[in-house]
C-alpha cells in the first residue's frame, strides 16, 4: 500500500504540472447577452473572454401592495365557488360603500381549482376584513406582496491567475430595481433607507479544473446507470431560453408573470437549471431529469406572492418530485408563503433552499429554509471553509421564551461553482443560490437510483443527506449543520433505507466543543436558567405522526444521570414529515456544589398510520434514543452570574423594527432576534472569558430570583414593560441587584422621517419604535431619577484611551446628582436626517453611573448605544467599557479612569427639554407581549404566569453509558460498511453533439470537454498509477517465489566407497523408493 501511495502521488504530481487550475487559461466557448435592460451592467464581450468568475449577492425584498388581499380557503375550489364565498361574505358585512373585484390571473393554474383568490378591495373597513374570514370556507385574508429580487455580480478582487485575458475586462453586473432587496423585509423606495450593497466581492478558490458534479463523485453514480431518469425537477426562477445546447429534457417552460416571455433575461435562472441537470461542459448532476422550469420573476426582478402560490399549486399537480427555491428573507410569518410550502412538501415535494448570503453574523437564517420540512442548504469553498457569505443559525422562530433549532442542515461547494451561461458556454459564481442547486441536483440523482421511490420524501431524503454527511473540523453546528454533503455515502444509505423516524441532531453533548457550541461554552450548574436545546424529529414514515405516550427520561446512575432534571415537550402531532422536541436540562439540588460529568438518554417512539397496510389503523412505529451529557460546576458567586433580558427585545417580523444604526441604510430590518448567541455573540464570548456565566431571561421580570444574580444586562430593549415588571425590579435593586442599560436612539420625528411612501401602492410604512423603545425605559427607571433623551447623535471620541464610535445613539436626558457622568462632543444626526445639515453638540451625556442609596443596594450603569457590542454593524468594540461596568455593578468598583475622567460632567436635571412621548398611532400593540388593543391608548395585558417546567419522572439505569456520543449518524438498519457499491459498468450520460459553428472547448488545454476529461484524463490517473503498482508488486512477488522455490544448497560430504555406494543403492530399490534429493 505504501508503495501503490507514492506512485499515485508521483503520477498525480506530474499531471499536474501539465493540468492547470481554473481560471489560469482564457475560457473558449461562453457567451453571454446583454439586450434585457438599460441599467445593466455589459459582461465582458466573448471576444475578451468566456469565463465569467463572479461572486453573486442575491438580496431579496417585499412589499404590501395596496388594496390587494389573498383570500385563503379550507380547500380547492373552481373559480365559480370561489367567487361566491367571497361575495357572500361581503355582502353580509353591510358595507354599502364597499368596491371589490376578483382579480384575474392568467397562467398555466387557472384552469384548475384552487385554494386561494387574489381580490382588490377598496374603502374596506377592519370590519369587512373581518367578516371575510369569518365565512367558514376561507381560512385566511392577508395582504398581497410584492417581492423583489437584486443580482449583483462582483468579479474576484485577486489579479493573480485572471480568468479573462485582460483583467480589466471584468466589470460588475447589477440587475435591480430602485430597491434594496431581500424577501419579505419592508424596502424603503426613495426615502431615507436606500440600497448600497450588502458585502464585498470573496476570493474564489480556481484550483480545481473540474466541474462541481465530478467533485462530488456524481460520475461515479453515472456509471452505474443512474443519471436522473424519471424525477421531475422544477427550478422556481427567471426562466430559460428554448434552446439552450446544454438541456435536452425540458419538459415544460411555464410563465407565471405579467410578461409575454418564458426566456431567462438574466441568466440566474440558466445557472441554477445548469447547475442540475446540464449534459455538457460544465454538467449538471442528473442530465436525465425531467426539468420543470417555473419563470416567476420579471427581468425587472418582480414577483408577486400570488404568483408563487399559483406556480406551487401546479407544481404539486404536476407531481414534482424536487424543488429549487432560489428566493429566501427573514419573514418566516409571511403565512400564505409559508402554509404552502407545508402543503408542497406534504405532497412529498421535496424543497430545497438557500440558507441565505447574510453571514459571517450568526442568527441571519432565510426562510423557507429555515422550516423543518425543508433542506435548507449553506455553503463551503473548494478547502472546506465555510464560506463567509453562508448564513448561520440558529432559527429565531422560537425567540424569546424559546431556543432555536440547528440549521443549515447540510453545506455543500458554493463558492466559485461554474454553471450554464445564459445563452451558451459555463461561468462560475458564488453564494448559497449556487450552493443550493448543487444540492437539489444531488438529490435529484440520487431519487433516482432508488428503486421503490415510494421510500423517497422529504424526511428520508433529509434523514440520509445529515447522516451521510461529513463533518468539518473546528466548526460548530450552527455554521456546518450537519456537515459537508456526500454523495456517495448519501447513495448507500438510501438504498438500504426502511422507513423510521430520527433526531437533528442526533444527542446532546454539552461538553463538546466546538461543533456543540454554544451549549459547550458554558457549564451548567443548579439555581441557573434550563438549558433548552431544539431537537427536530424528522418522520420518514409518514407525512403525519405521533408521540406515542410520553418520552422516558433514563438517567445513568454510574455516570450521575440522578444529578440533572429533564423536562421535555414535544408537537403534539408531527406534520408535515417533521416535530420539535424541546429538552430543558437543570441541575438536581442534590448537585450544588458537585462538579462532574452526568449522562442519560431521553427515548422516544413515533408512530404513524401505515398507508399500504392492510389491517384498518394499522401503524408504523420507530423508537429513536436521544443521548445526553452534561457538566456540571457548583454554582458560582452571585457577583459572576450575569442576566441577559431576552423577553424584552422584539424584532422583524412581524413588526417594523428599525436598525439600531441608521448609517445601515441597506439593512433597515431589525431581525437577528437580538440574542447572545446570535447577533451579541461576541460579546457573549467574551464575557465568558472573563469568567462570567451569562444566562438568559425569556419570560418577564416578575419570573426570576433576583438575588441569584449580580447584573441584569438590558440592551437594546423594544418592549413595553408590565407594571408589576417595574415595581419588582425597583425591589430588585434595592435588595442589591445591579442594572446596566445599553440604550439606542428614539425620536419621533426622525421616525416619521425614515417611513416610507411607496409609490406603486401608495401606502406608508411606519417604524412601531426606535431603535430602542426609550418611553418605556424612562419608566422603568424613572424611580431613580433618570431617563434617557430623543436626541440622536453619532461620532468618533476616545475614551480611557481606547477609540469609540458612537452610532445613532441617545443621550442621557436626566440623572440623579451624585452620579458619575461622562460626556462628549457628537454630531447632531438626527438634525441630519431631519434637514441634511451637520451641527457638532458639545458635552453630550451618553454614560452615567450610579450607586442607589438604599443599604445594600444595587448600582446602575446607563450608556446610550448598543451598537459597539451588537455583531450586526459594530466598528469599533466596546467591550472594554462593558468589563467596567460589571465591575462597577457586580463589585463596586468604580473605575478609575471613569471617576477622574476629564469628560466627567455634572450630572442633566432635564429641565432644558421635555422627555420623549410614544409616537401617536402607533402600531406596537399588534406585536407586543404587553399590550393589547384598547378604545383609545393600547392598555397592558395581564401579567401572565410565569413559565412552569414539569421534570420527567426518571427512570435510572444501573449501567455505563457510552464514552463517546459523536458517532456517524446510523440510521436504524443501515450499516455503512456492508453497503458496497455495485460493480460498476460502463457508462456516461449521453451528450448532445455541437452544432456547427458551436464551441466546445473548455478552460482545460486541447478542449478538452468536461465529459472526456473526467472519462479520458480524471479516471486514467489511479489507473495508471494502479498499473504500476501491479508491475511492481508483480515483480517483488516473482522474486520471493523463486527465492522459495529454489532448492537448498547441501553440504559437502566426505566421499563414500564405491562399494558403500553400490550397496546402499540396491537396498533402496529393494525397498521400492527413490532416492532423496
Amino acid at each position: 500500500m505504501l508503495l501503490f501511495s507514492v506512485l499515485a502521488s508521483t503520477l498525480l504530481g506530474l499531471l499536474a504540472g501539465f493540468l492547470p487550475g481554473v481560471g489560469t487559461e482564457p475560457e473558449r466557448g461562453a457567451k453571454t447577452s446583454s439586450s434585457h435592460t438599460p441599467d445593466v451592467d455589459l459582461l465582458p464581450s466573448p471576444s475578451a473572454s468566456n469565463c465569467s468568475q463572479l461572486t453573486l449577492k442575491l438580496e431579496f425584498s417585499s412589499e404590501v401592495v395596496e388594496h390587494e388581499y389573498i383570500v385563503g380557503f379550507t380547500g380547492y375550489f373552481s373559480a365559480k365557488a370561489r367567487s361566491h364565498y367571497i361575495s357572500s361574505a361581503l355582502r353580509s358585512s353591510g358595507d354599502g360603500e364597499l368596491e371589490w373585484r376578483i382579480v384575474s390571473r392568467e397562467n398555466p393554474a387557472s384552469d384548475f381549482p384552487s385554494d386561494f383568490e387574489l381580490v382588490h378591495i377598496r374603502r374596506a373597513s377592519p370590519g369587512s376584513l373581518l367578516t371575510l374570514e369569518n365565512h367558514p370556507y376561507i381560512k385566511r385574508v392577508t395582504p398581497q406582496r410584492k417581492v423583489f429580487r437584486s443580482l449583483k455580480y462582483f468579479p474576484s478582487p485577486e489579479p493573480a491567475l485572471p480568468c479573462n485575458t485582460t483583467p480589466g475586462n471584468q466589470k460588475w453586473q447589477s440587475w435591480q430595481s430602485s430597491r434594496p432587496f431581500r424577501r419579505s423585509s419592508l424596502s424603503l423606495g426613495s426615502g431615507f433607507w436606500h440600497a448600497t450593497g450588502r458585502h464585498s466581492s470573496r476570493r474564489l478558490l480556481r484550483a480545481i479544473p473540474r466541474h462541481v458534479a465530478q467533485i462530488l463523485q456524481a460520475d461515479v453514480l453515472w456509471q452505474m446507470g443512474h443519471t436522473g431518469s424519471g424525477v421531475k425537477v422544477a427550478v422556481f426562477d427567471t426562466g430559460l431560453s428554448e434552446k439552450h445546447p446544454h438541456f435536452k429534457n425540458v419538459k415544460e417552460r411555464t410563465n407565471w408573470t405579467n410578461e409575454k416571455t418564458l426566456d431567462d433575461g438574466l441568466g440566474h435562472g440558466t445557472f441554477v437549471a445548469g447547475v442540475i441537470a446540464s449534459m455538457r461542459e460544465c454538467q449538471g448532476f442528473a442530465p436525465d431529469s425531467e426539468l420543470h422550469i417555473f419563470r416567476v420573476f420579471t427581468n425587472n426582478q418582480v414577483s408577486y406572492t400570488s404568483w408563487f402560490l399559483d406556480a406551487f399549486n401546479y407544481a404539486i399537480l404536476k407531481k414534482i418530485d424536487v424543488l429549487n427555491l432560489s428566493i429566501g428573507g427573514p419573514d418566516f410569518m409571511d403565512h400564505p408563503f409559508v402554509d404552502k410550502v407545508w402543503e408542497l412538501t406534504a405532497n412529498k415535494v421535496i424543497m430545497v433552499s438557500a440558507i441565505g448570503n447574510d453571514g459571517p453574523l450568526y442568527g441571519t437564517l432565510n426562510n423557507p429554509a429555515d422550516q423543518m420540512d425543508v433542506i435548507g442548504v449553506g455553503g463551503i469553498d473548494f478547502e472546506d471553509n465555510i464560506a463567509r457569505f453562508s448564513s448561520r443559525g440558529m432559527t429565531t422562530w422560537e425567540l424569546p421564551g424559546g431556543y432555536g433549532r440547528v440549521k443549515p442542515d447540510i453545506v455543500t461547494y458554493g463558492s466559485g461553482v461554474r454553471g450554464s451561461g445564459m445563452k451558451e458556454g459555463c461561468r462560475s459564481l458564488s453564494g448559497t443560490s449556487v450552493a443550493s442547486p448543487v444540492v437539489a441536483g444531488a438529490v435529484t440523482l440520487l431519487a433516482s437510483t432508488v428503486l421503490n421511490r415510494e421510500l423517497v420524501n422529504p424526511a428520508s431524503m433529509k434523514q440520509a443527506l445529515i447522516a451521510s454527511a461529513r463533518r468539518l473540523p473546528g466548526v460548530n453546528m450552527f455554521e456546518q449543520g450537519h456537515g459537508k454533503l456526500d454523495l456517495i455515502r448519501a447513495y448507500q444509505i438510501l438504498n438500504s433505507y426502511r422507513p423510521q423516524a430520527s433526531l437533528s441532531p442526533s444527542y446532546i453533548d454539552l461538553t463538546e466543543c466546538p461543533y456543540m457550541w454554544p451549549y459547550c461554552s458554558q457549564p451548567i450548574y443548579y439555581g441557573g436558567m434550563p438549558t433548552i436545546v431544539n431537537v427536530t424529529i424528522l418522520n420518514g414514515m409518514g407525512v403525519t405522526g405521533r408521540i406515542v405516550d410520553k418520552p422516558i427520561w433514563q438517567p445513568y446512575l454510574p455516570q450521575n444521570g440522578d444529578h440533572i432534571d429533564v423536562a421535555i415537550s414535544y408537537s403534539p402531532v408531527l406534520w408535515p414529515w417533521a416535530g420539535y422536541l424541546a429538552v430543558s436540562i437543570s441541575v438536581a439540588k442534590k448537585a450544588a456544589s458537585w462538579e462532574g460529568i452526568a449522562q442519560g438518554h431521553v427515548m422516544v417512539t413515533v408512530a404513524s398510520p401505515a398507508e399500504n397496510d392492510s389491517e384498518v389503523g394499522g401503524e408504523l412505529t420507530s423508537t429513536v434514543k436521544l443521548p445526553i451529557k452534561v457538566k456540571i460546576v457548583p454554582t458560582p458567586p452571585r457577583s459572576k452570574r450575569v442576566l441577559w433580558d431576552q423577553y424584552h427585545n422584539l424584532r422583524y417580523p412581524p413588526g417594523y423594527f428599525p436598525r439600531d444604526n441608521l448609517r445601515m441604510k441597506n439593512d433597515p430590518l431589525d431581525w437577528n432576534g437580538d440574542h447572545i448567541h446570535t447577533n451579541f455573540r461576541d460579546m457573549y464570548q467574551h464575557l465568558r472569558s472573563m469568567g462570567y456565566f451569562v444566562e438568559v431571561l425569556g419570560a418577564p421580570i416578575t419570573c426570576f430570583d433576583a438575588s441569584q444574580y449580580g447584573t441584569l444586562l438590558m440592551v437594546d430593549s423594544e418592549e413595553e414593560y408590565f407594571p408589576e415588571e417595574i415595581t419588582k425590579l425597583r425591589r430588585d435593586i434595592d435588595n442589591g441587584l445591579s442594572l446596566i442599560v445599553f440604550s439606542d436612539w428614539y425620536n419621533t420625528s426622525v421616525m416619521r422621517k425614515v417611513k416610507f411612501y411607496d409609490e406603486n401602492t401608495r401606502q406608508w410604512w411606519m417604524p412601531d419604535t426606535g431603535g430602542a423603545n426609550i418611553p418605556a425605559l424612562n419608566d422603568l427607571i424613572s424611580v431613580w431619577g433618570m431617563a434617557f433623551s430623543d436626541g440622536l447623535y453619532e461620532g468618533d471620541f476616545t475614551l480611557a484611551d481606547h477609540d469609540m464610535y458612537y452610532a445613532s445613539g441617545c443621550s442621557i436626558a436626566r440623572f440623579p446628582e451624585d452620579g458619575i457622568v461622562i460626556a462628549k462632543n457628537l454630531k447632531d444626526q438626527g438634525l441630519e436626517v431631519l434637514k441634511q445639515e451637520t451641527a457638532v453638540v458639545e458635552g453630550v451625556p451618553i454614560l452615567g453611573l450610579y450607586q442607589t442609596p438604599s443599604d445594600g443596594g444595587g448600582r446602575i450603569a446607563l450608556y446610550g448605544d448598543s451598537n459597539c457590542i451588537d455583531d450586526s454593524h459594530r466598528q469599533k468594540d466596546c467591550f472594554w467599557l462593558l468589563d467596567a461596568l460589571l465591575q462597577y455593578t457586580s463589585y463596586s468598583m468604580t473605575p478609575p479612569s471613569l471617576s477622574h475622567s476629564h469628560s466627567r460632567v455634572a450630572p442633566p436635571t432635564g429641565a432644558e427639554r421635555p422627555l420623549p412621548q410614544r409616537l401617536e398611532g402607533n402600531h406596537l400593540y399588534r406585536y407586543s407581549k404587553v399590550l393589547e388593543a384598547h378604545l383609545g391608548d393600547p392598555k397592558p395585558r395581564p401579567l401572565p404566569a410565569c413559565p412552569h417546567l414539569s421534570w420527567a419522572k426518571p427512570q435510572p439505569l444501573n449501567e455505563t453509558a457510552p464514552s463517546n456520543l459523536w458517532k456517524h449518524q446510523k440510521l436504524l438498519s443501515v450499516d455503512l460498511d456492508k453497503v458496497a457499491l455495485p460493480n460498476v459498468k460502463s457508462y456516461r450520460p449521453q451528450v448532445r453533439p455541437l452544432s456547427p459553428g458551436e464551441s466546445g472547448a473548455w478552460d482545460i488545454p486541447g478542449g478538452i470537454m468536461p465529459g472526456r476529461y473526467n472519462q479520458e484524463v480524471g479516471q486514467t490517473i489511479p489507473v495508471f498509477a494502479f498499473l504500476g503498482a501491479m508491475v511492481v508488486l508483480s515483480f517483488f512477488v516473482v522474486q520471493l517465489t523463486k527465492v522459495k522455490s529454489k532448492p537448498k544448497r547441501r553440504k559437502p560430504r566426505i566421499k563414500r566407497p564405491t562399494y558403500l555406494q553400490q550397496q546402499q543403492q540396491q537396498q533402496q530399490q529393494t525397498a521400492g523408493k527413490n532416492p532423496t534429493v
